[in-house]
């Protein structure tokens, strides 16, 4: 009897979700399949809407990446990492998933972090509200031409994604659980430092450089102070370059225009506030007023964001 010729991708995925999953964990380090698919392909938001349930109707859309992150598995890339207070299964890179993430992401492995292996073990709340930030500002718009055949009903739905106002970047722009050190060096930051949730990079949409801190109003206003007060501290380190110059550490990883806000005394970073879970009984005027929730048939997380400052002179302090 002829042996049986075994198959690569035994799940039937394809090249083009496998290289999906590969960017969307190598930057969110770890996300439930639902997000993957949120980002990666959301025409799928539009279709199987005749599905009798919510839950029928993820499955379905999700049916994609679910036999991508099968196949990343059998090749030892990606792996299952405990699930969400709701149940849903939590996805992240091995090692060498990582390793071809930064080739698909086109990014030094040494910017490329951790694993996030463990990560789900308490459900991964905040995680997931990040992850539910970077979808919140990319706002992916689903490709029409791949609706051409679809329902009116679900072209008009797709069109008016579309029409709103556009997102910020691309998945490839984004950074998350950035070490910020005060002291030693990127890959080995000491005692002191913060460590930015989000780091945007898209000067092709006026965003030179944002850092993000997402709340799920787990913190005292006095540890949100603290918290922006490392962020000064790190934004006034200066290293030598290669010819022995000192400069701002952070130009070391990111550029910006001259001319531009960061090249003046002041740094973008921007909190977001989820209303996932209630606010600290001890700091109820952190609780921001509703507001419209996310777009896309994900966990309705709503965030609300503003803008602060935090400066780089020793004598300033956060709000």
């Amino acid at each position: 009897m002829a042996a049986v010729k075994r198959k690569s991708n035994a799940a039937g995925s394809t090249n083009t979700a496998r290289a999906d999953v590969l960017r969307v964990l190598g930057v969110l380090k770890v996300a439930t399949t639902d997000q993957i698919q949120r980002i990666a392909m959301p025409h799928l938001n539009h279709r199987h809407t005749g599905k009798p349930t919510e839950a029928k109707r993820k499955t379905a859309r999700t049916a994609t990446h679910t036999a991508a992150l099968a196949d990343l598995r059998t090749h030892r890339l990606a792996a299952n990492g405990g699930s969400t207070s709701t149940g849903e299964a939590l996805r992240h890179l091995t090692l060498k998933g990582l390793e071809a993430a930064a080739t698909e992401l086109q990014c030094p492995l040494s910017e490329m972090g951790a694993t996030a292996r463990g990560a789900g073990a308490g459900g991964a709340s905040h995680p997931m509200a990040v992850n539910e930030t970077v979808i919140a500002l990319l706002r992916p718009n689903p490709e029409l031409a791949k609706l051409a055949t679809d329902r009116p009903e679900v072209r008009a739905a797709a069109q008016a994604v579309v029409d709103a106002p556009g997102g910020v970047g691309s998945i490839g722009s984004y950074w998350t659980e950035v070490p910020l050190p005060v002291a030693g060096s990127w890959s080995t930051p000491g005692r002191g430092g913060a460590q930015a949730d989000i780091v945007l990079t898209a000067p092709q949409d006026g965003v030179p450089l944002l850092f993000v801190e997402v709340d799920n109003c787990h913190e005292t206003a006095e540890e949100l102070a603290d918290k922006l007060e490392k962020y000064a501290r790190f934004f006034r380190r200066k290293v030598k370059d290669t010819v022995g110059k000192a400069q701002p550490m952070w130009r070391t990883r990111w550029t910006t225009p001259l001319g531009t806000w960061a090249t003046t005394r002041t740094h973008q970073c921007c909190s977001s506030s989820t209303r996932s879970v209630p606010a600290t009984p001890n700091a109820p005027s952190r609780a921001w007023p509703p507001s419209p929730a996310t777009s896309g048939p994900g966990p309705r997380t709503t965030t609300r964001t503003s803008t602060t400052t935090t400066r780089r002179s020793p004598s300033s302090r956060p709000p």
